[in-house]
């Protein structure tokens, strides 16, 4: 039974189609936002919420990675936009994309698929709520700023750790076989990766409501569509003058993720650039003549010091 009403609103708003029950709600409930009604709508006309849930979250995931995915692979066919590819002379060729695609696809069937069909009884024991309305505004973005802000610290670790020994030969490396990523390669990986790096997006939500008894299903799937966008985004391999990292200068982007990819080492962090600015991974040549420049700087002052000790002993 649907958690969205009480069960008697929800007998006289039930018809045999989803149109009729949608005409209903919007008969009845002028104070929700179109989003709340068609929700409700969908809620209330499966009435199974463990499906309807499994439902929603597979469909979204699906539509938003794939149609995210769609205007990189046509922008890999149009030679206009190459003097904002990042490696110009690495375009996927379409038996790559094709291979990609189908790698992936058998990820989101055999690997994501079972946790996504089994999520809502965990999201009612955690009591995340799937009613209307939704938060507010304001709630959903204090949320997502938290989210992205773990999201990045724990991708940064995990992933600085997949590039060491058998870690990297036995389970990041099939993510590096794209030295040039694109939008489809954001999740195409080693099954293990997809779990550990996955708990990042899914887990910390999970934590939030478990410890605040304040979340909403619909900030969820939120959340994973901006994710999902950030991802593949970051694996397109082009950078244009409007990208995102060039009006908000900590966020990371392809741009950031491109040398990742070309180098195999460094920018380990999913959006943010702080921990590899602090913790000294970036990766480039240019970040690389700067380290440079900071180790021969810290050996002359050492060298400094130790020659004016010298003289004072002497």
């Amino acid at each position: 039974m649907t958690e969205i009403f009480n069960s008697t609103y929800l007998d006289s708003i039930r018809g045999p189609t989803f149109s009729d029950i949608t005409k209903n709600i919007f008969a009845t409930q002028p104070h929700l936002t179109f989003l709340e009604k068609i929700w409700a709508a969908y809620y209330t006309y499966m009435s199974n919420d463990t499906l309807a849930t499994g439902l929603l979250f597979f469909m979204v995931h699906e539509l938003m990675y794939f149609g995210r995915c769609l205007p990189w692979f046509i922008i890999d066919q149009i030679p206009y936009f190459r003097k904002w590819k990042i490696q110009p002379k690495q375009i996927p060729s379409n038996k790559e994309q094709w291979e990609c695609l189908k790698s992936v696809l058998k990820s989101h069937f055999l690997v994501e698929a079972l946790p996504i069909w089994t999520f809502h009884p965990l999201c009612k024991t955690l009591g995340i709520s799937v009613a209307v309305p939704f938060p507010s505004w304001k709630t959903l973005a204090l949320q997502f700023s938290v989210f992205f802000v773990l999201e990045d610290l724990w991708h940064y670790w995990f992933h600085r750790l997949f590039h060491y020994g058998a870690f990297y030969k036995y389970i990041h490396k099939q993510h590096h076989r794209y030295a040039a990523p694109f939008g489809l390669a954001a999740e195409y990986a080693h099954p293990v990766e997809v779990m550990a790096l996955g708990f990042g997006t899914v887990g910390f939500p999970l934590l939030w409501a478990y410890f605040t008894r304040d979340l909403h299903l619909f900030t969820i799937t939120c959340w994973i569509t901006l994710r999902l966008f950030q991802a593949v985004d970051a694996h397109s391999g082009y950078d244009f003058p409007w990208s995102l990292h060039n009006f908000v200068p900590f966020w990371a982007g392809a741009e950031h993720h491109d040398l990742h990819h070309h180098y195999f080492i460094g920018n380990y962090a999913s959006s943010f650039r702080w921990w590899d600015y602090t913790l000294d991974t970036e990766a480039g040549p240019e970040a690389k003549k700067e380290r440079e420049e900071r180790m021969k700087l810290k050996a002359e002052r050492k060298a400094a010091a130790l020659a004016q000790k010298n003289k004072k002993i002497a």
